[in-house]
């Protein structure tokens, strides 16, 4: 914006008069700079949020039979006292020949459409988002040091949205991903043919809001998740550059960073990760209301009551297999391409 200062009453010299020709030459230039600027920081803002859905999507692929086994094991012994039910699953290798062997191996990726979709509208808008905050500087504190206590706020707040975004398309991953074989089931089966399916019958069914059921776990499993992984990066990557294990704008970095960052995640989000997933898959009656639980408290007293607090970390060992691979190659991914698509990124970090 242009301000004209007038002169001083004390000058009696007569301000310059600009011509014509002058003043079309500097307006556009003035305007055409401000409307560029404005274009550049919208064409980043969109690519904050593409890196960060492709680095996403891109360690799905490589995790989702993790994924798999984590979904079947949360819901085996549904809502029953431990020792009271058959344990198909022993643990998370057992689960993944057991599953290989009677699904056939593909049965290991099942749900990877749905799954890739949610990590991409999810981590997209939840990684954009937190890149946002950290680029106006609210994951930093005055001297340029990582704040952990505003990069946890920024963290939760950017998985709040990303949770609501990517929220039917999570419903629809845990639907095909219980599926199975009827020796090894386990939870309800939808007995969906596929991701349009899934979300056309959802839709019909429940309507828009159906694809909506279970979001009020997913909100604070992905904020507390999110707030966990993203907070523990940074303040993780802050460590490993003190100590100056490796140079600044190695890869090994972000390597390091997200291997500490997964055992804070994995902690901290199983419980509701274990709600997340009986609330999306449970039944529903002819009005789309839960036949099992009410919602998250409801599944929260239930799972603990009769399932012990144990049953709150039922699948922490996939979880943990499944997350600390992904959350290593989502953040190394983001860091990465965050290189490669900004060059004062470096200088940054």
């Amino acid at each position: 914006m242009v301000i004209d200062v007038p002169p001083s009453p004390s000058c009696r010299q007569s301000p310059p008069v600009l011509g014509a020709a002058s003043l079309l030459q500097s307006q556009p230039r003035r305007g055409t700079g401000s409307a560029r600027t404005g274009a550049m920081q919208q064409r980043r803002q969109a690519l904050d949020f593409a890196l960060g859905g492709a680095a996403a999507a891109g360690a799905c692929v490589l995790t989702n039979p993790l994924e798999v086994v984590k979904t079947r094991m949360q819901l085996q012994g549904e809502l029953r006292a431990r020792g009271s039910y058959p344990r198909l699953y022993r643990n998370a290798f057992h689960a993944l020949v057991l599953i290989g062997r009677e699904d056939g191996l593909l049965g290991l990726q099942k749900g990877l459409g749905a799954a890739i979709l949610y990590q991409a509208l999810m981590n997209g808008v939840r990684l954009g988002a937190y890149s946002q905050l950290e680029a106006l500087g609210f994951t930093r504190e005055q001297g340029g040091r990582v704040s952990a206590s505003c990069s946890i706020a920024a963290g939760a707040a950017a998985g709040a949205m990303g949770a609501v975004v990517g929220s039917p398309a999570y419903l629809v991953k845990t639907h095909l991903q219980a599926q199975s074989a009827a020796v090894i089931a386990v939870g309800h089966q939808h007995n969906h043919q596929g991701v349009t399916t899934a979300f056309l019958t959802i839709y019909r069914q429940q309507g828009i809001l159906g694809l909506w059921r279970g979001v009020s776990a997913a909100v604070p499993r992905v904020m507390v998740g999110s707030a966990a992984q993203l907070a523990t990066f940074d303040s993780a990557k802050q460590l490993v550059k003190d100590q100056q294990w490796f140079s600044n704008d190695s890869w090994m970095v972000g390597l390091a960073g997200g291997m500490m960052s997964s055992i804070a995640v994995v902690i901290t989000m199983t419980p509701f990760d274990v709600i997340s997933t009986r609330l999306y898959n449970q039944p529903v009656d002819e009005v789309g209301k839960g036949r099992l639980y009410g919602g998250f408290w409801d599944c929260l007293l239930k799972v603990s009551c009769k399932e012990g607090a144990l049953g709150l970390y039922k699948g922490i060992g996939p979880a943990y297999f499944r997350l600390g691979p992904h959350t290593v190659f989502s953040l190394l991914f983001w860091d990465e391409l965050k290189k490669l698509a900004y060059p004062d990124y470096r200088e940054k970090i």
